[in-house]
């Protein structure tokens, strides 16, 4: 039987008879709509998490999904979650999945991030090479309850301002002030028009609009700074750190275990074979992008491919980075083919209607994203590549214009305009997979939510701590 990922003429077919099929449902109607939801299951239903009874180990989460990873690169995951609790957080998406499940929902569903936690947040260029803010990590991201990700968010900002020195008071501040700015932004989304949310975005200029209105010196030197810098993150940056030129020969330096080129993990008939194999991969891989991105990707040439180390959670999947050339070794491409497992919301939410994971998560970016990369596709692996088990990968640029914040740098006021930032992108974000009329989340005006942004913060408590003093937020 056809699967909807593998027959794009039945994707388009199902597309054309939801858009002939969709309801025009009035404002008045969909607030009553939300109204009676929120009667069924209030807010008060999600103030509180305790454990359920039989609560799975979470440790014994984590090692379920060694299994399908590079053994000898667990120990750095686990190293890299050992160094902090929030750390631990950003890897463990699949343990709160887990602990998610059984909580209070409305039942309307939207395309979830799956790990929108602060640090997958930040700056990139788009395909215009303005610079964007926007969520950055779709490698769980599948259709489920909308409040998933408001709690993975909210979450994030308690854990990352305890480990910064936050008094309890101050985080609850902060959380409570994310929430708000994620529902009065809702709020504003139903009154806009359809176009008009989707090309809402958060331009870069604008942040630093508000950092010099609001912030201290500090925090404007510190955004000035990482701008500078991701605007130096594309592919000539990433050659002269990572590639060398040898005798006119361009190839991928090795930093083991973190970045190792083909010709050092096997033999030479198996460095052969990989090749080969990577060549299958970019054929496929074009398959996947518009005509014009394949005309353009077809004038690189293929010149080497290492294994990288990326990320914390995603530490033991499978990513390569793939150099090609143009011209000559002054005019590099560095694309990253990312392994693309089953979403660690699957077991909860139900499998993807795509039976390619990396198109899962290249779909749900595309929807999910204000721009996208412009390289942004997908591949199966080769069978007999590594081995004899199909795998699917998503690419993209390795580096273009990418930089996020240093959230352990942050005082207590630049975490709360951050978070508050992060909760209008997360709600500018989702899209109801099946029918738009129905989602929860669309968008406001960025001026009208810039303009909210650059007002001064609500007032903080007053009650002091030892470690950062709560009126240091005004």
């Amino acid at each position: 039987m056809a699967t909807v990922g593998r027959n794009p003429a039945l994707r388009a077919s199902r597309a054309a008879a939801r858009v002939l099929a969709a309801e025009s449902v009035p404002s008045a109607d969909r607030a009553a709509r939300g109204k009676s939801l929120r009667a069924e299951t209030p807010r008060s239903s999600h103030a509180a998490w305790e454990p359920q009874p039989g609560r799975p180990d979470p440790v014994a989460l984590l090692e379920e999904q060694t299994a399908e990873r590079l053994p000898e690169l667990v120990p750095i995951r686990y190293g890299r979650m050992s160094t902090s609790p929030f750390a631990f957080y950003r890897g463990a998406a699949y343990v709160m999945a887990s602990d998610l499940a059984p909580s209070p929902q409305t039942g309307i569903r939207v395309q979830l991030c799956g790990d929108a936690h602060l640090a997958n947040f930040g700056a990139f260029a788009s395909p215009e090479r303005q610079l964007l803010f926007d969520l950055n990590d779709f490698d769980e991201t599948l259709p489920g309850p909308w409040e998933w990700d408001v709690k993975r968010l909210a979450a994030s900002v308690a854990i990352a301002g305890r480990e910064n020195g936050f008094d309890a008071a101050c985080r609850t501040s902060m959380v409570r002030n994310l929430v708000a700015e994620y529902r009065q932004a809702i709020r504003g989304f139903a009154k806009m028009k359809t176009l008009d949310v989707w090309y809402a975005r958060t331009n870069v200029r604008d942040l630093q609009k508000i950092v010099r209105s609001q912030g201290s010196a500090g925090e404007r030197r510190r955004l000035d700074k990482a701008i500078a810098k991701g605007r130096r993150r594309d592919s000539a940056r990433a050659f002269a750190k990572l590639a060398v030129s040898d005798n006119g020969e361009a190839h991928i330096r090795a930093d083991p275990p973190l970045i190792v080129p083909i010709a050092d993990l096997v033999d030479r008939s198996g460095a052969v074979r990989l090749e080969l194999g990577a060549r299958r991969m970019l054929e496929s891989y074009l398959g996947s992008l518009p005509g014009d991105r394949r005309r353009l990707l077809e004038r690189f040439r293929y010149a080497d491919l290492a294994r990288k180390v990326v990320g914390v959670g995603s530490v033991g999947t499978r990513c390569w980075v793939i150099l090609l050339l143009g011209r000559d070794s002054s005019d590099p491409l560095f694309l990253q083919a990312k392994e693309a497992s089953r979403s660690v919301l699957e077991r909860f939410v139900g499998k993807s209607e795509f039976s390619n994971q990396g198109q899962r998560v290249v779909e749900g970016q595309r929807l999910m994203q204000s721009a996208s990369d412009i390289f942004l596709g997908w591949l199966r692996e080769p069978l007999g590549l590594e081995d004899l088990k199909p795998r699917y990968l998503y690419v993209r640029q390795l580096w273009d214009s990418k930089t996020s914040a240093d959230i352990s740098a942050m005082r207590p006021s630049d975490m709360a305009r951050y978070a508050r930032l992060c909760a209008w992108t997360l709600a500018r974000a989702p899209r109801d997979p099946a029918t738009p009329s129905r989602s929860p989340a669309t968008s406001v005006p960025l001026r009208s939510s810039t303009a909210r942004l650059l007002n001064s913060p609500r007032p903080m408590p007053t009650r002091t701590s030892a470690t950062t003093p709560c009126s240091s937020m005004r």
